[in-house]
């Protein structure tokens, strides 16, 4: 007769024990849409303390949003804090339409217990003047290019270069570039990003958490570089891989850059 070993019949120890625990979360009070408002101030914020923002989770508050607000643009905003190294993990306030957008980016949704007593860093916006009959050129360049692939997907081209301080989103899809990126320069994509040229300034694939996304330019040299929130900037880039054709991806949820 089989002999069962003393631990039969005896619960096994938990894998798992789940706690409730209190953190203090910096807050990012916004108080604007304009995606270049929010620039400015974030520039003058992470310049004074640039370590207290790496890594950090943060919790966009819209509840000082003044109604009626427009629709929020969740994949940039997120991408920009994503960019200065922050990780957000959850918004406040808002109405049923921009909580749903939140969640569309795998945002939490959180009340005011969960946040209650975090400091706040506002997002201040520039004032708003009278707008002019025709826009200015100055302003249009100032404007985010949002440029759609489509609901299906796709690529979009753009074949002339991405000056310092313009910047592209490829909404739905993949962004190609012939011609170099300049520094200063965002270019994002909800899929993968091919720069057939030096690329510099900063790189933001799979901006909605596409984690099979991918970079792939002809010569790195980049400030910043991202895959699906995953980030390096261009200190942590090795000096063997600039100036050379790489590509960007995931791999076990780590960021690696390789040449091809």
């Amino acid at each position: 007769m089989a002999v069962k070993p003393e631990s039969a019949g005896k619960p096994s120890s938990p894998a798992v024990e789940l706690k409730a625990a209190a953190f203090t979360l910096p807050i990012i009070c916004l108080l604007d849409i304009d995606m270049d408002a929010v620039t400015q101030y974030l520039d003058a914020k992470v310049d004074q303390a640039p370590e207290f923002f790496r890594n950090t989770p943060v919790v966009i508050d819209l509840s000082s949003l003044t109604p009626p607000a427009d629709e929020i643009p969740f994949p940039l905003l997120v991408g920009l804090l994503r960019g200065y190294g922050m990780v957000p993990v959850g918004v406040r306030g808002g109405n049923a339409a921009q909580n749903q957008a939140a969640e569309t980016m795998e945002l939490a949704i959180m009340g005011e217990a969960a946040t209650r007593g975090s400091g706040q860093v506002a997002a201040e916006p520039k004032p708003k003047p009278q707008p002019p009959p025709r826009a200015t050129r100055s302003a249009a360049r100032r404007t985010p290019e949002v440029v759609k692939s489509g609901s299906g997907g796709g690529t979009k081209l753009l074949t002339r270069p991405i000056r310092s301080g313009q910047r592209v989103y490829a909404a739905g899809g993949d962004l190609s570039i012939v011609g170099p990126v300049s520094p200063g320069a965002e270019i994002m994509a909800d899929g993968n990003i091919h720069v057939y040229g030096p690329m510099r300034g900063r790189a933001m694939a799979g901006l909605n958490g596409d984690r099979k996304a991918r970079i792939f330019c002809q010569a790195l040299d980049a400030e910043l570089v991202s895959v699906a929130g995953r980030y390096r900037v261009s200190e942590r880039i090795p000096d063997a891989l600039k100036g050379v054709p790489v590509q960007v991806f995931l791999e076990h949820e780590v960021l690696r850059i390789e040449k091809f």
